[in-house]
């Protein structure tokens, strides 16, 4: 009979944990740019979970979420190491959630690769508190209380975060004209159209690729409206005319999938502002597509 007790004590833990899940993936994810390590402290705060004298628990969401939280501001410092070492650029893995709706119940613009990529630039613990703040809406004081800091330094570190994104990124345009300029820059990129292209592009644009080592890659930054432009259609001539060329749906905004024979090769998503697109991201490495095959 105890063990029937036990079995069944870890049936309700599992059963508290899975509802939550989908929130401890998206606060890890968001914070690491990364399924892989995202699943990892997930994975690493459910033993937590089983773990504990869940008696004494009172609120197990919140224990939950601070147990993700306080995993993923460790990950996030070792990650910053490994980023170091990386070969070439290093950009977020994207997801597809159009496969997994549940990430998008949250506030969008956190889970954008654009901001994921500009999140790198800060802190940890400046990316703890955007994350928990931007995308879940909790307020200062439960994030002090999360990440184990007083209230008035949460709120320091949330202006700061603010402040180098504001910094750093442009007004973002409205779904609607970036779906519009996506499928814009999409036909001009199938026809090798440079002028099109061009047009599309805001005159400070910057291209970014990440082949990951296992890709040949641009080793750093393209910048300026003519030469992303000359990049991009030397890229699309590269592939081949057997590349297919699609529009499918990647941290909650259209990107374009880049596919040979049902296999993914790129996934390129863009950044755009009333001046144009300001960034354009190409996911390059096999490792980071895989949720993408046809």
């Amino acid at each position: 009979m105890a063990g029937r007790g036990h079995e069944e004590t870890l049936i309700d833990a599992l059963e508290v944990f899975d509802a939550v899940r989908p929130r401890l993936f998206g606060i890890a994810y968001r914070m690491l740019g990364s399924v892989t390590e995202a699943e990892d402290v997930v994975q690493d705060a459910w033993l937590r979970w089983q773990q504990t004298d869940r008696r004494q628990v009172r609120d197990p969401v919140g224990f939950l979420v601070t147990a993700t939280a306080r995993l993923a501001l460790n990950a996030a410092t070792s990650a910053r190491v490994r980023r170091e070492r990386y070969p070439g650029l290093w950009l977020p893995e994207p997801v597809d959630t159009s496969a997994d709706p549940t990430l998008l119940a949250e506030r969008n613009e956190s889970l954008e690769l654009a901001v994921l990529l500009l999140l790198e630039r800060l802190t940890p613990a400046e990316r703890a508190v955007y994350v928990l703040r931007e995308a879940f809406d909790y307020p200062f004081r439960r994030i002090g209380e999360v990440l184990g800091i007083g209230e008035a330094h949460a709120r320091q570190l949330g202006r700061r975060a603010r402040t180098h994104l504001a910094q750093e990124r442009h007004d973002p345009v409205g779904r609607t004209d970036h779906g519009r300029l996506l499928q814009a820059f999409l036909a001009a990129a199938r026809s090798g159209d440079l002028g099109q292209l061009e047009e599309l592009l805001a005159e400070t644009a910057t291209s970014h690729a990440d082949g990951g080592g296992a890709v040949r890659a641009a080793p750093a930054p393209i910048v300026g409206r003519d030469n992303v432009a000359r990049y991009i259609v030397g890229l699309v001539r590269k592939y081949g005319d057997d590349l297919s060329l699609e529009i499918v749906e990647a941290n909650g905004q259209a990107a374009i999938l880049a596919s040979r024979a049902g296999t993914a090769v790129a996934l390129l998503t863009v950044d755009a502002s009333p001046e144009g697109i300001e960034r354009v991201l190409i996911v390059l490495n096999p490792e980071k597509l895989a949720q993408f095959r046809r």
